[in-house]
């Protein structure tokens, strides 16, 4: 970090958190804290929505999955346009019907408050780890990469989100989200053309796709019909459609974004415009981390890219050994980059020359195994240790291979993705707190400036609970898996409950409040023994399936109690007039 940096860094953030403040201070009453008064156009709506799901997580997480495991990911998106069309049709007409201020509103008017309190309560446990974890993320990485202290940068982060959120609600999260947009795909389309810069002056970027190719990492759409797969074009049609309309259609962080549409029509073009671009977005990211790939073949990379497990393996009696391994993953490096070369220069003449690929292939399984048995040295350093690097791949190659100014650049864009998504679920769980927790159970009449000072309670509130939450947070796997895989465990029964109070008209609150709580026992039960006691890699279920199997039980279940419910009642009637 040179001057330069610090200099793009604290410029870029405190423009977003004055002007967000500054553009967007005096809310009268909760109508405009909340809904943004509605004056919200539909491009920035989609732009917003498109920055509360990409989340600083996204940013570093996401190269590190497509350099490890290759383009797949995608397939998590694959039922994200389809599910935006459903919502479109059906979710956005009837919150605009109804008049609502957050989604579990709804819930009420169609079922009863208990219900309504039910998926309340599981948005607010769900999004509050979230939360903390869209603020924990990057200060981890940071922390371990430039050395920042770890509690001062949640601290930092939180305390940035907490003062525009605060001063302006929805239209202040809306406002800076246009701005952290800019800066987040400004950042990411450099930096993929400087790595294209920064390979081998003959080698064109169709080269580049089949050095990736040739290592595995271009298999975009897999059919395979195994469960134990996490990520498959069927588990993505269904588990990631079912976790696309849960999130966007009932999580409140996403539905206050488009619920301050000037329309219908205006909230709708808003998703529309996330489920056209969305996709493409997440593809070019996930390419970006297959070009950092292709770069590392050709330049010296690390045995474990976490700097934490190096600085602790060189105090450790397993340095030698550790260091031999090193050794060995240099020599194997030099090897790469000759028959990377001249596997280029086949390509050159139109020839793709099959010898040389699979030494390619022989010799990536190398330091595969080289990098596990790095792993293992880790583990028996420190058993405690966080040997997955994923994480930490893309931030390597920002601080040692951009150039000044970049990295202040792509700092920015971290920081202000973290941002992004933490002020949209801050906004959304102090909306919730006040509106479906709060408001609900007053008993006495308060002013509407009242609710207005709750809500920004809560969200300062939220944000010290975030703030904590993250500061005792621990990495778990890769991170843009743990967030999703804690949406997947609370999402499916929350839009079961919505997806019959839409369409199964004869199913009543009694029905649906008991299916959703043994829904969500069974989900727990589910996530604890075919996904959380097994090792990564070694799941019996792939995590996106809990997604449709909660909706569906929800949806099942809440059919057998109500014809059950109906059968009881008619017999009572029966036995009354017999009586």
């Amino acid at each position: 970090m040179q001057l330069f940096d610090w200099i793009i860094l604290i410029v870029t953030l405190l423009f977003i958190v004055i002007y967000g403040a500054w553009k967007t201070k005096g809310s009268k009453n909760v109508e405009d804290f909340i809904l943004g008064s509605n004056e919200t156009p539909w491009h920035v709506v989609g732009l917003s929505v498109m920055a509360t799901q990409a989340s600083a997580i996204t940013f570093l997480s996401t190269p590190g999955q497509a350099y490890h495991d290759g383009m797949g990911f995608v397939q998590f998106y694959f039922g994200l346009p389809i599910a935006m069309v459903v919502i479109c049709v059906t979710f956005i007409p009837l919150y605009h019907k109804y008049k609502v201020y957050t989604a579990y509103e709804y819930l009420e008017k169609r079922f009863d408050l208990k219900t309504r309190s039910l998926a309340a309560i599981l948005f607010l446990f769900q999004r509050g780890l979230g939360t903390g974890l869209t603020i924990y993320a990057p200060a981890i990485i940071l922390s371990a990469l430039l050395g920042w202290n770890l509690t001062y940068m949640n601290i930092i982060i939180g305390v940035l989100v907490i003062i525009y959120t605060f001063s302006g609600g929805t239209k202040a999260v809306n406002v800076t989200q246009k701005q952290q947009m800019f800066v987040i795909m400004s950042g990411m389309f450099i930096t993929f053309f400087l790595i294209l810069h920064y390979l081998p002056n003959d080698m064109t970027f169709t080269s580049a796709l089949h050095i990736a190719g040739a290592n595995d990492k271009m298999n975009i759409v897999n059919f395979s019909f195994d469960p134990e797969e996490k990520y498959t074009f069927w588990s993505g049609i269904t588990g990631g459609f079912f976790l696309a309309l849960a999130y966007f259609g009932t999580d409140q962080s996403q539905v206050g974004r488009y619920l301050s549409g000037r329309s219908v029509k205006e909230s709708q073009m808003g998703l529309i415009m996330n489920g056209l671009l969305k996709v493409p977005m997440q593809f070019f990211i996930l390419l970006t981390g297959v070009m950092v790939f292709v770069f590392f073949q050709f330049n010296p990379v690390p045995l474990n890219f976490n700097p934490n497990n190096k600085a602790m393996i060189e105090k450790s009696a397993f340095k030698g050994e550790y260091n031999a391994l090193e050794k060995k993953l240099e020599d194997l490096s030099e090897d790469k980059k000759v028959i990377n070369l001249l596997y280029i220069d086949q390509l050159n003449q139109d020839y793709d020359n099959p010898t040389l690929r699979k030494e390619l292939v022989t010799l990536s399984n190398k330091e595969k195994d080289l990098r596990d048995r790095a792993k293992d040295i880790i583990l028996k350093a420190d058993r405690n240790s966080e040997t997955n690097d994923k994480d930490y791949v893309f931030f390597h190659f920002i601080l040692n291979y951009l150039p000044k100014g970049l990295i202040g650049l792509l700092l920015a864009v971290i920081i202000s993705a973290a941002m992004s998504s933490t002020a949209s679920g801050l906004n959304a769980l102090a909306s919730t707190t006040a509106i479906d927790i709060y408001k609900r159970n007053v008993k006495v009449e308060k002013s509407e400036r009242h609710y207005l000072y709750a809500t920004k309670f809560f969200t300062l509130l939220w944000g010290i609970i975030a703030i904590l939450f993250a500061c005792v947070g621990t990495l778990f796997e890769n991170l843009i898996q743990l967030v999703n895989i804690i949406g997947s465990i609370f999402y499916g029964t929350v839009l079961g409950i919505f997806l019959v109070g839409f369409y199964l008209k004869n199913v009543q609150s009694k029905a649906i409040f008991y299916s959703a709580v043994v829904s969500q026992l069974t989900i727990f039960i589910i996530y604890y023994y075919a996904i959380y006691i097994y090792p990564s890699g070694q799941e019996k279920l792939g995590y996106l399936w809990l997604n449709f199997i909660g909706a569906t039980l929800t949806i099942v279940i809440s059919l057998l109690l109500q014809w059950t419910i109906f059968r009881n009642d008619k017999a009572m009637v029966e036995q009354t007039i017999k009586e």
